[in-house]
């Protein structure tokens, strides 16, 4: 530890930390826009620069190490006029349209300005004019917003390992781009929208559904239901300004009913009937010399990833649909069914903590008899939105419950929203799908937390089930390029595409960081560990669905309903 100064106060830091860091553990704010916790600083936007004792100039905190004695002002004047002097010069190249923008109320900028006391322009000259890009199913960049951060390119680049855009030209012609220019469609981008997780402003936004899902919802020819996806419930309250870590899903259930929707189903049903279908497939590879290790297929930026950049490991990706395609093709064919309605007046809604579940719903194998099994999804961000547009708040409303038939569920399909969340429900079914007994301890700790990668070794009837986690795309084509390059201890694969998992996914709240990342996957592990019913095979209204419609999981029917198949794809530019 080294004793510096701060503020005229004594501080403890950590030897070789930089500046940030220790000003951040000892609560003192300093704004910065381009600074990404666990990525090496840029100092790019300069935000963040201090006063220290001795040195000729202000220094950028974020990539300045601290040492023995040293004092810093981090509110000087001076440096309170050079953070006012950058929004300005921002500002002066930014649109005023504050009012109309998705990120109003919730942008850093506005906010910084805010702060900083700027209320008029004191620079102005020919703004950049860029081309606002809707090519993308699941995000809409609108290049007049950026003020070249940096985030967004960073956080594709070495979290996710896509690189789907980087900084083109130079000078003041700067600006984020695609190669050649071209539309994100045309991209290697997965939709995974951890840029715009990472972004400040308004330049990266959700293609919104909402004006279909109130029209669909004012047709009076159309059946409108609705599904929530496992981590929703622990999200949306902080978009209500409630405490981090809320189970909000009665509340959530009744505000959805009152926005409309005919029927509001859980997502963490499809969840155990994913783990029916992917316990029974991982089994048969096992028993029957199948292609392994077996990678799971639940996250749509992921499969796009393997298609994209590792072709020569689609054999090995599950065959089920996701648990949001499960549902919406339940939803037209055996709920349909059952209620005696035409599947072609059901239009089925998801609300999602992934903006990449857009692009998934449009894929032209997700479907049956014509009909998509999805028409439309919500981020958890534009539910926020329906609601309070609504004049509704969660904290006002009583519980509701799901409908069933495709509303039972249990912990093991809730704790989906967490990494590792889908490999511990899978291990907990497939020990009894081959022993007929459950695990004597469900709760699988190495599985847990918010490690990159995560690995086990579990024992079931004497044969060694390796088993492995990784979150973050980074992560992912580690472990991948492991086994690529020979290992072959491990035999089932789960892999999120968002670092922490679907908790942290692209269509969750902004401004998320690790604690509220904690926060939320103990949530749902608050939920696992307090309830009785937390394995998938357990779920009753599961087996009364293979009872009386699918027949068994790896059936005939359950195939033709909740599988699909991945092929190679070209990544264009």
């Amino acid at each position: 530890m080294v004793n510096i100064e701060v503020n005229k106060r004594k501080v403890e830091a950590k030897e070789g930390e930089t500046l940030l860091t220790a000003l951040r553990r000892e609560g003192i704010h300093v704004p910065t826009l381009c600074h990404v916790d666990g990525l090496t600083p840029t100092g790019a936007c300069r935000l963040c620069a201090v006063e220290v004792e001795g040195a000729p100039a202000l220094v950028p905190s974020c990539s300045f190490p601290v040492s023995e004695g040293m004092k810093i002002q981090t509110h000087s004047a001076r440096a309170l006029e050079a953070r006012r002097t950058i929004v300005q010069l921002l500002l002066s190249n930014h649109p005023d349209d504050c009012l109309y923008c998705i990120r109003n109320g919730g942008c850093d900028l506005q906010q910084l300005a805010q702060e900083l006391g700027v209320r008029q322009r004191l620079f102005s000259g020919k703004r950049s004019v860029g081309k606002l890009d809707v090519s993308s199913p699941s995000i809409v960049r609108d290049p007049d917003k950026c003020i070249l951060c940096g985030k967004c390119v960073r956080v594709c680049e070495e979290v996710q390992g896509v690189a789907a855009i980087d900084f083109a030209r130079r000078g003041s012609q700067a600006t984020v781009a695609t190669a050649f220019d071209t539309g994100l469609n045309l991209s290697s981008c997965i939709n995974c929208g951890q840029c715009i997780i990472a972004c400040p402003t308004g330049a990266l936004a959700e293609q919104s559904h909402i004006d279909r899902v109130m029209r669909a919802i004012r047709d009076p020819e159309k059946t409108v239901v609705v599904q929530h996806a496992p981590a929703v419930s622990v999200t949306i309250a902080e978009e209500f300004g409630l405490k981090r870590g809320i189970d909000a899903n009665g509340s959530m259930v009744t505000a959805l009913r009152r926005l409309g929707f005919d029927r509001v189903f859980d997502t963490s049903f499809t969840a155990d009937l994913t783990i029916m279908e992917e316990a029974s497939e991982l089994v048969q590879r096992i028993q029957t010399g199948g292609v392994l290790p077996m990678l799971t297929s639940c996250s749509p930026g992921w499969i796009k990833f393997v298609e994209q950049f590792y072709p020569d490991f689609v054999p090995n990706l599950s065959t089920c649909k996701s648990p949001q395609q499960m549902l919406g093709a339940l939803a037209k064919s055996y709920w349909a069914e059952q209620e005696g309605v035409d599947p072609a007046n059901v239009f089925s809604v998801s609300i999602m903590p992934c903006v990449a579940k857009k692009f998934e719903m449009g894929r032209p194998e997700h479907g049956h008899d014509g009909q998509a099994d999805i028409d439309a999804v919500l981020t958890t961000r534009e539910l926020a939105r329906m609601i309070k547009t609504a004049g509704l708040s969660l904290e006002d409303l009583p519980a509701g419950k799901a409908d069933s038939p495709l509303g039972e569920r249990t912990t093991a399909g809730k704790i989906f929203g967490a990494t590792g969340g889908v490999m511990e429900a899978a291990v907990r079914t497939a020990h009894y799908l081959i022993t007929g007994e459950d695990l004597p301890d469900l709760k699988i700790q190495p599985l847990r937390g918010t490690q990159g990668i995560k690995e086990a070794a579990v024992e079931i009837a004497g044969i060694r089930v390796g088993v492995a986690v990784a979150s973050g795309l980074g992560n992912a084509r580690q472990l991948i390029e492991q086994i690529r390059n020979g290992r072959q201890d491990l035999h089932f694969i789960e892999i999120m595409t968002c670092p922490g998992g679907c908790v942290a996914g692209g269509g969750q709240p902004l401004n998320t960081d690790q604690d509220m990342v904690k926060a939320r996957l103990q949530a749902l592990y608050s939920i696992d560990r307090d309830e009785t019913v937390r394995t998938s095979h357990a779920n009753t209204e599961v087996a009364r669905l293979y009872e009386v419609f699918l027949g068994e999981p790896l059936s005939h029917k359950s195939h033709e309903l909740l599988h699909t198949h991945y092929t190679k794809r070209e990544v264009l530019i």
